[in-house]
């Protein structure tokens, strides 16, 4: 009934639908592209010659297509690429791994925890477990069961997950002082990290986004950064020059990448390396903005364009 409700009051979703269904299986990547941001955005997709942020990510998934993205946007086989270039320290540790869900060994995990998909991307592959005593088993293997099957190449055109084993890792359950994760997004603009998206008070079950730059002043780069009052401040983090520096090295051999880190009372973790935030499709993001952000990608300097 709330796929019904859905599809009335959002008519696009039935064509959105249908194409990934049938779409997806048998369109050229490009073809189903410029269909895809039609529906999603409601404007046609311009590839000849993209101007905003999400436009270029739309090109960069079908031209950049370097064999090292696999790797870096595997959740388990990207542990040993980070921790080639920064350190074994900056990795949340990993307390299992398999290749199917019903291979999971609750037994022997910790009272507090997290699974995920080594495939997937959002939260639609994560389990979290706060406590053992409460953790619903059948729950949590239906929801990674679905995950296991999803395809985010076939219905996205994410070229790097095309080849990505599907796997479940269990890591470590984190958590600072105030029993919060606050969630770092740096964004990388040809191999230069100046801007920094905060996911902040998650605990809240209302989480907040905030813009920052190197200097640690608020960016009002989306609506609530907009709207905050004159002199709106939170705590600059304990490392958070070291995060930079670190997000900077990350994503170095990147045109465009989103490096997630996460900081634990002053410890820095990593958490994941993505090409294509919300696949391109960003309908949150101030038009000026994702303008400013296409401005800020400069495709020419791609060395390796699959056109």
């Amino acid at each position: 009934m709330q796929a019904l409700i859905n599809y009335i009051k959002h008519p696009s979703a039935i064509g959105i639908g249908l194409l990934k269904y049938i779409g997806c299986n048998i369109l050229s990547d490009k073809l189903y592209l410029k269909w895809l941001y039609r529906l999603e955005m409601g404007k046609k997709l311009n590839l000849q010659s993209p101007r905003t942020l999400n436009e270029k990510i739309q090109w960069l998934k079908l031209y950049n297509r370097k064999p090292e993205y696999t790797t870096m946007v595997d959740k388990y086989a990207v542990k040993k690429y980070v921790a080639e270039i920064i350190g074994d320290k900056y990795i949340i540790p990993t307390l299992g791994v398999w290749d199917k869900v019903e291979d999971i060994n609750f037994d022997s995990l910790p009272n507090q925890f997290v699974l995920k998909t080594t495939h997937g991307g959002g939260s639609g592959g994560v389990v979290i477990c706060k406590d053992k005593s409460f953790f619903d088993r059948e729950a949590a293997i239906k929801k990674l069961s679905k995950a296991m099957k999803s395809d985010i190449y076939k219905k996205l055109k994410e070229w790097p997950y095309k080849d990505v084993p599907k796997r479940i890792i269990a890591e470590k359950y984190m958590k600072d002082s105030n029993g919060e994760l606050n969630d770092y997004k740096f964004y990388s603009f040809n191999g230069k990290v100046d801007l920094v998206l905060l996911c902040y008070d998650r605990g809240s079950g209302n989480t907040k986004f905030f813009f920052f730059d190197r200097d640690w002043q608020l960016k009002r780069y989306n609506k609530i950064g907009k709207n905050a009052p004159r002199g709106f401040m939170l705590p600059k983090p304990e490392g958070i020059e070291t995060m930079f520096e670190i997000a900077e090295l990350l994503g170095r051999k990147t045109v465009y990448s989103r490096v997630d880190l996460y900081n634990v009372d002053g410890a820095i973790y990593f958490g994941e390396i993505t090409f294509y935030p919300a696949s391109g499709f960003d309908k949150g993001r101030l038009p000026e903005i994702d303008l400013l952000f296409g401005q800020m990608l400069d495709l020419s300097k791609i060395d390796n364009i699959n056109i």
